[in-house]
């Protein structure tokens, strides 16, 4: 088994943090996306769609999307439970991990991929009309989550989820982004300090 990885980009590292709340280890092929090497044979060869991170299994068996692969590791290890717990509780995490990923993380990436100038050989056309549109969506969900985390510790409820690894992860992305958080969103600013406080957060 390896894990085709891609540094410090979103998707892979999401995969890392869930191996690392889970204690699993599972090597590591690193991947330079900066120099576009996920575009090169190696990855190509996995995954048609040229991105990361591309779980290979000892049989050959591929698996691609970071929330697939950590669900195929949640599935033989299921403790912690990161997606949730009875039918309730994986409802929530599933509402969560949508929300977070459809409404803050991808809002960040189409911010950043259509303005950075980095970008511009990733995302073709580049717009940077909607690489601006993005930025108050990014905002208009931070204050519903807000709203949300008031009476909470975590995204979905009591305990720590997938969800929050991609919240996380999103609004760490802000940063290259040129987005802040808005100091009156004092809940997430809590929230984020402490998950970024998990030995989890720096794999």
């Amino acid at each position: 088994m390896k894990l085709f990885d891609g540094g410090r980009a979103p998707n892979p590292r999401r995969v890392r943090v869930f191996l690392a709340e889970k204690g699993l280890t599972v090597p590591l092929v690193p991947v330079d996306m900066g120099a576009l090497q996920h575009r090169e044979q190696a990855v190509a060869s996995r995954n048609p769609l040229r991105r990361l991170p591309v779980l290979e299994l000892d049989d050959g068996t591929i698996i691609t999307e970071s929330i697939a692969i950590c669900r195929y590791f949640d599935e033989l290890h299921p403790e912690p439970a990161l997606f949730g717990k009875g039918a309730l509780g994986k409802a929530k995490v599933e509402m969560w991990q949508r929300r977070m990923e459809l409404n803050l993380m991808g809002s960040v990436a189409a911010a950043f991929r259509h303005i950075h100038p980095a970008m511009k050989e990733w995302e073709v056309p580049q717009i940077p009309e909607w690489g601006e549109a993005n930025k108050p969506k990014v905002i208009e969900f931070l204050h519903i989550l807000d709203h949300e985390l008031a009476d909470r510790e975590f995204a979905a409820g009591d305990d720590y989820s997938v969800a929050d690894i991609t919240g996380m992860i999103a609004i760490d992305f802000m940063k290259p982004a040129r987005i802040k958080v808005p100091e009156e969103c004092a809940n997430v600013l809590r929230w984020f300090a402490a998950l970024s406080s998990r030995p989890s957060a720096g794999a």
